[in-house]
């Protein structure tokens, strides 16, 4: 879902499927991308050879290189509408198994948006009926709004339904223009440092050329679907959740650092690593493809919901609010969950200076997630965030039974900043039952076994 594809590159010719492909821009079944004397439509030709470049010796290979490549353009617009997204999103479900975006709000650091009502409902589709009714695979760029932005605000990136992947450079560093957040899943490699020849991802380019300068997150996501693609060839009957479920106990965290010093590796309450940076680490392909061949598909998910309401608590940089939630899990109703997967916490929060809110999540077995970091570029003092989902990954595979805080702050201490909690809704989705006991193969994933030790003796 991009500005086009060059779909005459003699690296994606005959990986090229037409009858998937649309040009919703021009409206017609040609999706080749429009000419600027500057090669400005460029930019998802070079996502699609990451994908699906042939191994033919001519220029650029992709990851998986005997894949079918789509095109749907709809990115070289005047403006965006809720219709056209969702018209992508959901285009040829019957077809398309995985759709990949490098786009998204703009990465300013002041913008908070997401998919409206229409693109929404076609992603929840996709989910629940594309590929058979196995899920659509939907992969997002996390964003490249740098340290200044959180992709949380970010509600393609951050929403449940999609898999969002950050990237890391070639020495395993944070790249200066990676966004962080707890929604992230996984990382890719992208431009390493500047200044090296091969600062750059190769891949296919406008015209028959193949450039090694394709960068940022945008680089990031295709490869992850190129990955993803491999896992679905070793095993086409993988539902959504099961890539997700396969992405976290698969990545490894390998020599990837934050070269800041803000964001240590931790380990969950299921003793999962994790990062606020590179999610549970860089995708490891053949890792995936090996623990796919023989995945039992994961148990049937539910939601438990908690709502609070009136809080009407005032915080500022001295007085932060703490507010403590306790749950079951639903326990004893048929929407039991007694394994965690995402966690969205739907809040409703003013402030003086959005940008100086911090919030953090803490789950009843100890993990702390930072489901909003500072953005020193976001001024609003009016709209806020109403009934915002934020989301993190950071409990996976965690119980969610016990007492649940969310602490609501400000970063700045000047007296006169000051905000106000509202209300908030925390969200669990699961299973009623592990995901990984089943599990027959991967007993060299020490991922999966030390998940399934705690599972284990959760059970007895």
């Amino acid at each position: 879902m991009d500005d086009g594809i060059d779909y005459l590159h003699p690296d994606l010719f005959n990986n090229f499927n037409a009858d998937a492909s649309f040009d919703f821009s021009s409206n017609d079944a040609y999706p080749y991308p429009r000419y600027t004397d500057d090669w400005f439509n460029s930019h998802g030709t070079r996502c699609a050879g990451e994908i699906a470049a042939a191994r033919d010796g001519k220029g650029a290979v992709g990851v998986a290189y005997n894949s079918k490549i789509a095109g749907l353009r709809m990115l070289d617009q005047p403006y965006m509408t809720d219709i056209i997204e969702a018209q992508s999103m959901g285009y040829r479900q019957d077809l398309v198994d995985i759709y990949s975006a490098s786009w998204g709000p703009t990465d300013d650091g002041k913008t908070c948006d997401g998919p409206r009502k229409l693109t929404m409902r076609a992603i929840v589709q996709g989910v629940n009926e594309g590929r058979r009714g196995k899920g659509s695979i939907y992969v997002w760029a996390s964003g490249d709004g740098g340290p200044a932005d959180d992709c949380n605000c970010d509600g393609y990136a951050a929403s449940m339904w999609t898999i969002s992947i950050n990237s890391v450079t070639n020495d395993g560093e944070t790249a200066g223009y990676d966004e962080s957040c707890s929604s992230t899943l996984a990382s890719t490699f992208s431009n390493g440092k500047a200044g090296y020849e091969d600062a750059g991802v190769a891949t296919t380019d406008l015209f028959g050329n193949v450039t090694t300068k394709h960068s940022g997150t945008s680089a990031a996501a295709p490869e992850a679907a190129g990955v993803f693609a491999l896992a679905l060839e070793a095993n086409p009957d993988l539902t959504w959740r099961d890539m997700q479920h396969i992405v976290v106990l698969t990545s490894k965290r390998n020599q990837l650092h934050d070269n800041t010093l803000k964001h240590p590796w931790q380990l969950n309450g299921a003793g999962l690593e994790f990062n606020h940076l590179f999610g549970y680490g860089v995708l490891d392909a053949g890792a995936m493809v090996d623990l796919a061949i023989d995945w039992q598909t994961v148990p049937e998910r539910f939601h438990c919901e908690i709502t609070t309401e009136n809080i009407n608590k005032e915080f500022d940089g001295n007085n932060p609010v703490l507010v403590e939630v306790s749950t079951s899990g639903c326990e004893g109703q048929d929407n039991q969950v007694n394994y965690l997967e995402h966690v969205q916490v739907f809040v409703t929060v003013n402030a003086s200076r959005r940008g100086n809110i911090v919030m953090f999540l803490t789950s009843p077995m100890g993990t702390r997630s930072m489901i909003l970091s500072k953005r020193p570029k976001d001024d609003d003092s009016l709209e806020g965030f109403t009934k915002w989902p934020f989301m993190t990954t950071h409990s996976w595979a965690e119980k969610p039974k016990g007492t649940w805080s969310l602490q609501v702050m400000l970063s700045a201490d000047e007296s006169q900043e000051s905000g106000i909690l509202r209300d908030f809704s925390l969200v669990l989705h699961g299973s009623a039952t592990s995901p990984y006991l089943p599990q027959t193969g991967g007993q060299d994933n020490m991922k999966l076994q030390v998940a399934k030790s705690l599972h284990r003796k959760q059970e007895m």
